[in-house]
């Protein structure tokens, strides 16, 4: 794939993509193929049959697990060979995170460890601090944790009250304060904390070990979900860090911080594919086994209907993550190709798909919660029993929608980050709003229905993005600077942004199956593809409309709900015979085949 092709973050939005420019799942090569099967063979056979007892708080055992995933080297697929790790890809190390993801909440330890609790040292540490730490954080000999919340910053994380004071002979820093939060808090042994020097207004960073004196570790916290991993409050008494501890610059903290999240935020929607991909598989099987009137309530209609909306969902959130991911990676080798150190492009890489780490995120947490509900559904009473699996996973998946920044705030991020990178000129937003308002005056295009199946998928995802220019141009205009403090008008729109993106990946990776595969496979992706944007051009135009009555009045309103219409309009099909097609497949397979 050429770097030349790759769409900055954001620009979809006003950019063609064409299939050959995406990375799809299926492409993945053999050996990417077998780190995967390591993760699936370790999840099987070491982590589920040990879930129950990991549930009560089994520390020991959690530390366990997480040592021997490390002897196999699952802990350093990210890490640099030169630091004793895989130096793998940021979209392999992806892969990996969705089989893990298959491990309910073992996989939250670790892809904290992996995650949050090791890259910061290696994005952002010197030589000699990832000399120290990497090679054991790899290995397993370390776990990490990363602590920035506090019970009175939440979201706004930089208003964080942990002060870290320099001590009289300026060779360490004085740590007090508090944690909250802090996944592998009970059993990491290097934790990432977050704390203001003297009166500085940003955060700053630092590596605190364990057998820092005073520091103390509070109790297991009791939650609904995710309970098999390790949560605490963390507290710091005058607790002294040398100064070589301090990870980054002084006040870079705040910075290295959103850059994490965003690393996190893309993680957690490749775990959720897993997640989701497993619980489809127990759903259909136990909807192959349990009969009512007879016969296997996989065959009723209803039943059918979830089964295939579930997969639906997941198939669509598989190819927006692995979209997204595999841009970061194209980043990553364009800024190291033109001179950037491989930690800062890392970084750099990241930054720049902010806007789709959002959008994976949102859109991957709560296409697991669909899944899991409709699990439990479909188990009936028994789903609602702590026997199954797929109660836990109801449990687990809750989580998602609050971790790494709350859905609410990732879908303010999307569109604030979009209009800020058109204001600065960066993304040229300005200019297609305008060609989109000025189309809405002229005569509209009906009769140019395309014969061509993806041309004509094409032409309504490009629609799709006119509707977003459309709204988001005119509630700028209309608002100005209070457009920022209409946090509904902000939601609609990243509504909308979402579903484009997860349609036109979607779209690209069928298109792209349809060089692979003959007509007979590729007609079930087809059907998956012709449900998806159906359904997604009703609930765009929704939420367009939602919008526009919002700001808009009159004459204005009245174009731009007539501009809504056109941009959503969207040929009939039978959705029923489609996702009856789609999960008789699945039902037949047994499990999810997609």
């Amino acid at each position: 794939m050429s770097n030349e092709k790759v769409l900055k973050g954001g620009e979809f939005l006003i950019r063609e993509t064409k299939a050959t420019e995406v990375f799809i799942p299926e492409e993945f090569d053999e050996e990417q193929r077998m780190m995967a099967k390591t993760c699936a063979d370790f999840t099987k056979t070491q982590v589920l049959p040990n879930i129950k007892q990991l549930e009560h708080h089994d520390s020991a055992l959690l530390k366990k697990l997480m040592k021997d995933a490390g002897e196999l080297g699952l802990l350093g697929i990210a890490v640099p060979e030169e630091y004793e790790g895989f130096g793998q890809k940021f979209v392999t190390s992806m892969l990996t995170v969705e089989e893990m993801g298959k491990g309910f909440s073992f996989a939250v330890a670790y892809s904290a460890h992996t995650g949050i609790g090791t890259l910061p040292i290696l994005y952002f540490g010197n030589e000699t601090q990832k000399k120290k730490y990497l090679p054991k954080l790899a290995s397993g000999e370390l776990i990490g944790a990363y602590a920035l919340t506090e019970p009175d910053s939440g979201s706004d994380a930089n208003n964080a009250k942990t002060k870290a004071n320099y001590s009289k002979d300026r060779k360490s820093f004085i740590l007090n304060g508090g944690k909250m939060w802090i996944t592998n808090g009970g059993i990491a042994d290097l934790y990432i904390v977050y704390a203001k020097i003297e009166d500085d207004k940003n955060l700053s960073a630092f590596i605190v070990e364990r057998d820092t004196k005073g520091f103390t570790i509070g109790a297991e916290e009791d939650k609904m979900g995710i309970r098999g991993s390790s949560t605490t409050q963390i507290f710091f008494d005058n607790s002294e860090i040398p100064v070589e501890n301090l990870l980054g610059e002084r006040n870079s903290g705040f910075k290295i911080a959103l850059y994490i999240l965003n690393l996190g935020r893309i993680k957690l929607a490749g775990a959720t594919v897993g997640a989701s991909k497993e619980t489809i598989s127990i759903a259909i099987q136990y909807a192959n086994e349990r009969k009512q009137f007879g016969t296997p309530i996989s065959n009723f209609g209803a039943i059918k209907y979830k089964i295939a909306e579930m997969a639906i969902r997941t198939f669509a959130n598989e190819s927006l993550t692995y979209r997204a991911s595999q841009n970061i990676d194209d980043a990553i080798v364009s800024l190291v190709a033109g001179g950037m150190d491989k930690g800062l492009a890392s970084v750099e890489g990241i930054r720049q798909y902010a806007i789709e780490a959002s959008i994976a995120k949102v859109y991957g947490s709560e296409a697991l919660d669909y899944v899991v509900d409709e699990a439990v559904q479909i188990h009936g009473g028994m789903g609602y029993s702590s026997e199954t699996l797929v109660e836990r996973a109801y449990r687990d998946s809750r989580i998602n929608r609050i971790f790494e920044g709350t859905n609410e705030i990732n879908r303010m991020v999307a569109v604030g980050e979009l209009i800020k990178r058109g204001m600065k000129g960066e993304i040229d937003l300005l200019t297609l709003a305008k060609e989109v308002g000025a189309e809405l005056m002229g005569i509209p295009d009906f009769g140019s229905t395309s014969t061509d199946y993806f041309e004509e998928k094409h032409k309504m995802i490009v629609n799709f993005k006119k509707s977003i220019l459309m709204v988001a141009g005119a509630a700028l205009q209309k608002l100005m600077d209070k457009f920022q403090n209409e946090q509904e008008i902000m939601m609609n729109l990243a509504d909308m942004l979402i579903l484009t993106y997860a349609a036109e990946s979607t779209a690209l990776r069928v298109e792209k199956l349809y060089s692979k595969y003959d007509e007979s496979k590729i007609s079930l992706y087809k059907d998956i593809l012709d449900v998806f944007m159906f359904d997604t051009a009703s609930k765009i135009n929704k939420y367009g409309i939602d919008a526009i009555c919002s700001f808009a009045e009159g004459d204005e309103q009245a174009g731009m709900m007539m501009g809504m219409k056109r941009f959503t309009k969207a040929a009939s099909i039978n959705v029923v015979i489609a996702r009856r097609r789609i999960a008789e497949s699945l039902i037949e397979a047994n499990n999810y085949n997609l």
